[in-house]
């Protein structure tokens, strides 16, 4: 196999113009675990988690500039954990500390699995990802990137550099369902944030569609039981609330959950959420 370990983002927009098929290798929790199962047979890869730029995460005006190669680790600790809580409480929940040491937010993005845990919440936060070639870079949206399964918009000799988050003053959450409480893929999952500035409300659906989703409708219709001003919710929408976010999903039967299963599961996590974040009072 050939290999190389790149050193700047340059050299790596060289490497895959030069061959557009060499593949990314950034923490490997994903990539080699296809290979493993040959599933993956590379003949050429790019180590990229030794380039100083994708390591490194900054404040950027009224948002945060995460390189893709950041890791799990970094990302529920420290600064970043208190900047975007719900990123942090997501990257908690993934596998071991092992793992976490080493796989990438990059990474979780470009394997595009329906079960990654921070995709909801990128998409609720309406986060932006800067894609790099030798041609320059161009920003999407995360529903722009991943488009199914495992599968993504970047051309051949693209790679993600980074992601922009925006910063946003109010709660946020982020809950998952698996057949066991660590270590484990998420049959469901739902990233919920909040923004008291313009008293907006946005919610994101993991592990029960094919592409990244949000809950558009339990967003509008809750926003009429919602008093801003003291984070109350009427008891009496809660129903219809869980019942919108299920309806949100498209869920799959496999080896791991139902489809049923799992469009009740992210409606519960929805209402949790919701719990968490406003205070239930009853007005009748």
């Amino acid at each position: 196999m050939e290999f190389h370990i790149a050193s700047s983002t340059e050299e790596v927009c060289g490497l895959l113009a030069e061959d557009p098929t060499r593949e990314i290798l950034a923490g490997g929790t994903d990539f080699m675990v296809e290979v493993n199962f040959r599933h993956k047979d590379p003949s050429a890869v790019i180590a990229i988690d030794r380039v100083p730029e994708l390591k490194q995460w900054r404040h950027d005006g009224d948002a945060v500039s995460i390189g893709s190669c950041v890791t799990y680790r970094e990302i529920e600790r420290g600064p970043l954990s208190t900047i975007v809580p719900a990123l942090a409480q997501s990257a908690r929940t993934v596998g071991s500390p092992q793992i976490r040491n080493v796989a990438t937010i990059g990474g979780n993005l470009g394997t595009a699995s329906p079960a990654g845990d921070m995709i909801p919440v990128l998409l609720a936060l309406d986060a932006k990802v800067i894609i790099r070639s030798i041609d320059g870079s161009r920003e999407v949206s995360i529903d722009e990137l991943i488009t199914g399964v495992k599968e993504t918009s970047l051309a051949d000799n693209e790679f993600i550099e980074k992601i922009r988050v925006p910063i946003l003053r109010g709660p946020q959450e982020f809950l998952k369902v698996g057949p066991r409480n660590a270590m484990v893929i998420s049959i469901a999952s739902l990233a919920m944030v909040t923004d008291l500035e313009r008293s907006a409300i946005a919610i994101a659906l993991g592990s029960v569609t094919a592409a990244p989703s949000k809950a558009r409708e339990a967003e509008a219709y809750i926003q009429d039981f919602l008093d801003w001003n003291v984070m109350t919710v009427e008891s009496s929408a809660l129903p219809n609330f869980r019942r919108l976010v299920g309806e949100a999903s498209s869920p799959i039967n496999d080896h791991r959950s139902s489809a049923t299963y799992r469009k009740h599961a992210v409606g519960v996590l929805g209402q949790r959420a919701l719990l968490r974040i406003f205070e239930s009072r009853d007005d009748g």
